[in-house]
């Protein structure tokens, strides 16, 4: 890397994550479009969101695992501590899901907490048997992901996706065509097949780089001391708390929406409405391990990122207005997701409430870089959970107490939480890079 670092390196080194995290973007679309065209849409969409969210929130610890590697593992103490410490994250949380899908857990879980319907809760019960291999495939190649990061081969991440997004359309038009299941079920194939072969590809796409970290003869970058279990955790546990935290938004919506105003419709939309979003939203999700890794350990090269995220920000949020406010919003909703005249109207309003949360993304991204970059994680977990319990509270005044269609109260919710993280870390930030000249101590 050069002494200064120019806009077209930021670019050649995001762009592939960014292609990585469009593909994955996709997905929702898509499979959407798959189970809007089987038998009973409406409450299969309904499940597969449910089962959707249920699966995002067991696989919590695991999804910082990628930023972790990228900030910690420079060399081969550090790649087997890390990937032992991935080891039983896998297996602790496979067994989570394990534990849910106990029939007397999953009912109480379902039926009596989340209040689904019973057509809804079987669907979802089927759905998240296919989401076992979920968790631990994540983890396992969001680890290998963030060492080829750390080398900067960031197209191998993206190659990775390639052929992600290629299983699971294999799996989709497989179960639309030849097998005779429920739509929520070939979604949860769909996915848990898409990311078992990601894995498996990140597994041999990393070989050379791996075999070259733990080489004996390999130069290594300069390392203040030997990286510890101990140190490990302390750096992970609040970015794992902040997945855990973040993560049930999903879950707490899909409780929330089930006593608001027309469930089965809401319930039916927002995980329509989620994957639109999250196309925008996640140029601004590769951006945090673009900025992590390029930033420098005294954040030297954060004046060339921030003016990068400047215009990235205010284009994917004028992306997102694009399709939202214009009749692209009809050929989006009922054309491509095939929903009906119906629940594409309940979509409407959610979609325009957040236009300005893929901004919000890319602001958050460079936040969380600049306290990652120096070892502080713990303010990262209380902006999540500001942001969460901004959420609830706002859900609860919206959809309960003004009697907002549910889904429409759960996106508005969701852009003032985001509101109130981004306020909170921007306080964080200011005092770190004014007081932080070299990195700081773990945690």
């Amino acid at each position: 890397m050069t002494d200064r670092l120019t806009q077209r390196q930021i670019l050649f080194f995001w762009a592939p994550l960014a292609a990585t995290w469009l593909m994955m973007g996709v997905e929702g679309p898509y499979l959407a479009a798959v189970i809007a065209r089987l038998a009973d849409p409406k409450f299969n969409l309904a499940a597969h969101g449910v089962a959707y969210a249920f699966a995002l929130l067991v696989e919590a610890p695991v999804i910082m695992l990628m930023s972790a590697t990228t900030a910690l593992v420079k060399d081969a103490d550090s790649f087997r501590k890390l990937r032992n410490f991935m080891i039983a994250l896998g297996a602790g949380t496979t067994s989570l899901l394990l534990v849910v899908l106990i029939p007397q857990v999953h009912h109480w879980l379902m039926q009596d907490v989340v209040g689904l319907p019973a057509e809804v809760s079987d669907l979802t019960y089927g759905a998240l048997w296919l989401f076992l291999p979920w968790p631990g495939a994540i983890g396992y190649r969001r680890f290998l992901q963030g060492v080829l990061i750390r080398a900067g081969r960031t197209r191998l991440v993206a190659y990775g996706t390639v052929i992600r997004v290629a299983a699971m359309s294999v799996a989709a038009l497989a179960g639309f065509l030849l097998l005779d299941i429920p739509g929520a079920w070939v979604g949860a194939l769909a996915l848990s097949s898409g990311v078992v072969a990601e894995a498996a590809a990140a597994r041999l796409m990393a070989e050379g780089t791996v075999r070259d970290l733990l080489s004996p003869d390999a130069r290594h970058e300069p390392s203040r001391s030997e990286l510890s279990y101990r140190e490990i955790a302390s750096f992970y546990y609040p970015l794992a708390l902040t997945s855990m935290i973040g993560l049930t938004v999903q879950p707490m919506l899909t409780f929330f929406m089930g006593r608001a105003a027309s469930p089965v419709e809401s319930l039916a939309v927002f995980p329509v409405v989620q994957s639109l979003s999250f196309i925008f939203r996640s140029v601004g999700l590769a951006f945090q391990d673009t900025a992590i890794a390029l930033m420098g350990d005294r954040h030297e090269h954060l004046p060339e990122l921030e003016r990068f995220a400047t215009v990235l920000g205010l284009t994917a949020s004028a992306g997102l207005s694009l399709v939202a406010f214009t009749p692209l919003a009809t050929f989006w909703f009922q054309t491509l997701s095939g929903l009906s005249h119906t629940l594409a109207s309940f979509a409407l309003t959610p979609a325009r409430v957040i236009f300005a949360l893929p901004g919000l993304t890319v602001l958050l991204a460079i936040q969380r870089a600049i306290l990652v970059t120096v070892r502080r994680t713990r303010p990262i977990t209380v902006a999540t959970a500001i942001e969460v319990t901004s959420i609830g509270v706002s859900f609860v005044v919206l959809g309960w107490g003004v009697g907002l269609v549910g889904v429409s109260a759960a996106f508005i919710a969701f852009a003032v939480g985001r509101v109130g993280a981004n306020g909170f870390l921007a306080v964080r930030c200011r005092r770190v890079l004014r007081g932080t000249a070299a990195p700081a101590p773990v945690g």
